[in-house]
């Protein structure tokens, strides 16, 4: 069972990297004087109205419950 939690903690963490990756990109696209470029928000002009943003959030949310869980196995 440790294993699959360790496992379930990778993938979340490296899912939590790749989304908020993708969200300062397009944050740093719409800050900046860069070409708009069609992205994670899909013609959308606020970054944090995009599904980059939700995702990200609900990526960290799901690696903080992870990393309670495993915590809660180790001891």
């Amino acid at each position: 069972m440790k294993k699959i939690i360790l496992a379930q903690f990778i993938v979340l963490l490296g899912g939590t990297l790749f989304a908020w990756a993708n969200f300062i990109m397009e944050f740093l696209k719409w800050t900046g004087k860069s070409a708009r470029t069609t992205g994670c928000a899909g013609g959308l002009v606020n970054p944090f109205l995009s599904s980059c943003f939700y995702g990200a959030i609900f990526f960290t949310i799901a690696l903080i419950l992870s990393i309670i869980i495993l915590k809660k196995s180790q001891k």
